[in-house]
């Protein structure tokens, strides 16, 4: 009836919370909400721990570059996006990468420092480097460089005999008629590379590793080579 209250049923039947002091008591909402905290802390702290490795990485050991241009056709198409390998700042590591003949890397324009090119290196410290009628010679010795599209190498120009310096590369593009490179302006210096090409990841349907190319035949050490040389000015140097 109204005004009448009803008694509820102990919770525990006849026994009573007080009735015990070292009773539990289970309340499963309050249980859920502290989980949900719990997690969501953790989740939290994983993510801050993932984008403090990722900042690392990036800084110390690859960086993302955006290819402008179509100086390393087929290789490289203008727009692609590749992640570079910066391990090769601490090359007097043994375990870090050495720069190769070959690799493709990525340098601030020894002109215009402001800037930044991606090429091929051609030249090691040491070299001397001929281009006869477009093709390359390195210490006296042809290359057949498989990686080159003839199409886009149909230029029969001509460079008298290069010396590279320690301490400095000739890089070229593969698109050899279409390229401004060391032909042009001269030599690389070492502190000014900051890159190696290591992984295309855009456009996803192109996302591939890039590979480091062989270049064929082996070069003969520059002690074996001793032609009369004419050695490019370096533009840093010049300033």
């Amino acid at each position: 009836m109204l005004g009448i209250r009803t008694r509820r049923p102990p919770p525990f039947g006849g026994v009573h919370i007080t009735d015990d002091k070292d009773i539990q008591i289970h309340r499963p909402e309050e249980a859920s909400r502290n989980s949900l905290w719990a997690e969501g802390r953790l989740l939290l702290r994983d993510l801050v721990f993932a984008l403090m490795i990722a900042a690392l990485i990036v800084v110390f050991i690859v960086q993302p570059v955006k290819v402008e241009g179509t100086s390393m056709l087929p290789r490289l198409q203008n727009g692609e996006r590749i992640f570079v390998n910066k391990l090769i700042y601490y090359d007097e590591y043994r375990w870090a990468p050495r720069i190769e003949r070959g690799d493709i890397v990525v340098f601030w324009f020894p002109d215009d420092p402001s800037k930044s090119y991606i090429k091929r290196v051609v030249g090691l410290p040491g070299d001397t480097v001929e281009v006869r009628e477009g093709i390359v010679r390195i210490n006296g010795s042809e290359l057949n460089e498989k990686y080159l599209d003839p199409k886009l190498n149909l230029s029969s120009r001509s460079q008298a005999p290069v010396l590279v310096r320690p301490n400095y590369y000739f890089v070229m593009g593969d698109n050899r008629d279409n390229s401004f490179d060391s032909r042009s302006w001269g030599l690389v210096p070492k502190k000014y590379i900051y890159g190696k090409a290591l992984f295309r990841y855009w456009p996803l349907s192109a996302a591939s590793i890039i590979h480091h190319e062989n270049i064929s035949p082996a070069v003969p050490p520059p002690s074996a080579y001793h032609p009369n040389l004419q050695e490019i000015p370096s533009p840093a140097e010049e300033r």
